[in-house]
């Protein structure tokens, strides 16, 4: 197949998107107001707790059993690898720019976090059914992309909440601290059961002077046994002290949104083979509730536009607000332009060639099978925009606000391009 044919194939979702994006952005103009400030919450509400958990619960357990989770092994560490990698460069871009503290957050959310869910659920499925489709029979593509994309989803969602909500809080309690310090006196470190003055003059290091108040929370009081073993009891409450430091950044309550609870009780379904009898197939005793919930998550909001658009949109009220949520960044340029290029150069330059290189490698080593839906979805999900909860946890840390609006805004033009390009150079390479 010619490169132009997979272009054209790779086109079609990408158009599909681009003008289920406008027809929300249009529907949250003023003079429209059909998904304005006053109802996208609501819309949102919705998305949160209903539409995105039921689409997430019927994708995985209809499509995830024990077989395939060891076929799809490598997936959860390669979202891992576009998290760590995005991160790192953002790193690098913070450093470049010298971005002030208070954007340093949500920099590094636009750049480790991809938009893994109902992106790759409309693009896989729907590069499926086109007619010069590379990746075979439609109907087998079509289920084992939306089981690709599922599994996506739900692991993109558990990342964003651990990983990357840690870093940005972070990030963000470090600006705050600043801001803090700038405005009030320095305070003694003192320590109720060994004052620090009595500390220094201990002879715990006759070679080093009195240590500062960073080393002295880094290090435990112990008898004098030995420069070896104080050592050792150092480096291991330093872990310690890390380690709780970097849990204390999770927020559990978070973690478990609806979407993470969903994914959990449909790998259950999926995975343990009694309930998944009862629960689905056409002679299970239960299916009516499993349809139901199908139903819910895959029919809701398609019904809205279904003069524009076909099966693929199967969630196009998650996409009609990333339209609608897009149009504050329209509003407002407080953000550098430097930032706003340099994240666009890692999410659809860098990020995309490292991928390649990465999922090529995995692919020599017999790490990832030879099924090139799968690989292709592999590469994919290095060259995604960022994902909208970027936003959600920005306002969250109330840091960063209404720059993250026009960070979305010029990434989402961006991505109508760059995803169309890259999509075609991924099939070409595994076609």
């Amino acid at each position: 197949m010619g490169f132009l044919d997979l272009f054209i194939v790779a086109l079609m979702p990408m158009l599909k998107i681009l003008l289920i994006t406008a027809a929300g952005l249009f529907l949250a103009t003023e003079h429209i107001n059909l998904l304005g400030a006053n109802a996208r919450p609501y819309l949102n509400n919705l998305v949160f707790y209903v539409f995105n958990p039921s689409n997430l619960f019927s994708k995985l357990a209809d499509t995830i059993t024990l077989e395939s989770l060891v076929t799809l092994w490598f997936m959860p560490v390669n979202v891992l690898l576009t998290f760590i990698i995005g991160s790192a460069l953002a790193w690098i871009l913070i450093k470049i720019t010298k971005a002030p503290q208070h954007l340093q957050s949500l920099i590094i959310g636009s750049c480790a976090a991809g938009n893994l869910g109902n992106l790759l659920l409309i693009i896989l499925p729907a590069v499926c059914d086109e007619d010069n489709s590379p990746f075979g029979d439609s109907s087998v593509c079509s289920t084992d992309g939306e089981a690709y994309a599922a599994l996506s989803m739900a692991l993109g969602v558990v990342f964003l909440w651990t990983y990357v909500y840690a870093i940005m809080r972070l990030s963000a309690n470090k600006a705050t601290r600043e801001i803090d310090t700038n405005e009030s006196t320095i305070r003694d470190n003192t320590s109720e059961e060994t004052p620090y003055s009595e500390f220094c003059t201990e002879a715990l290091l006759p070679s080093r002077g009195c240590p500062t108040s960073e080393e002295y929370t880094d290090q435990v009081e112990v008898p004098s046994t030995g420069g070896e073993g104080k050592a050792q009891v150092s480096f291991l409450e330093k872990a310690k002290l890390h380690l709780k430091k970097l849990y204390g950044y999770i927020d559990l309550k978070k973690l478990f949104a609806p979407s993470t609870i969903s994914a959990i009780i449909a790998f259950t379904v999926g995975i343990v083979s009694p309930i998944r009898k009862i629960l689905i197939g056409d002679d299970a005793p239960l299916r009516a509730i499993y349809s139901s919930v199908s139903l819910i998550g895959y029919e809701s909001c398609h019904r809205l536009i279904s003069f524009l658009f076909y099966r693929e949109a199967a969630i196009p009220c998650m996409t009609l607000l990333i339209g609608a949520n897009l149009l504050r960044g329209l509003k407002r340029s407080e953000v550098g332009p430097s930032i706003v290029l340099g994240i666009i150069a890692i999410r659809y330059i860098i990020s995309p060639l490292v991928g390649i290189v990465i999922v090529k490698a995995e692919n020599h080593f017999g790490m990832v099978g030879s099924d090139s839906l799968y690989q292709f979805t592999l590469m994919l999900q290095y060259a995604l925009p960022p994902a909208m909860t970027v936003g959600t946890i920005s306002q969250l840390l109330k840091t960063g606000e209404s720059e993250c609006s026009v960070i979305m805004l010029w990434t989402y033009v961006g991505a109508s391009f760059s995803m169309t390009l890259w999509s075609t150079i991924f099939m070409w390479l595994v076609a």
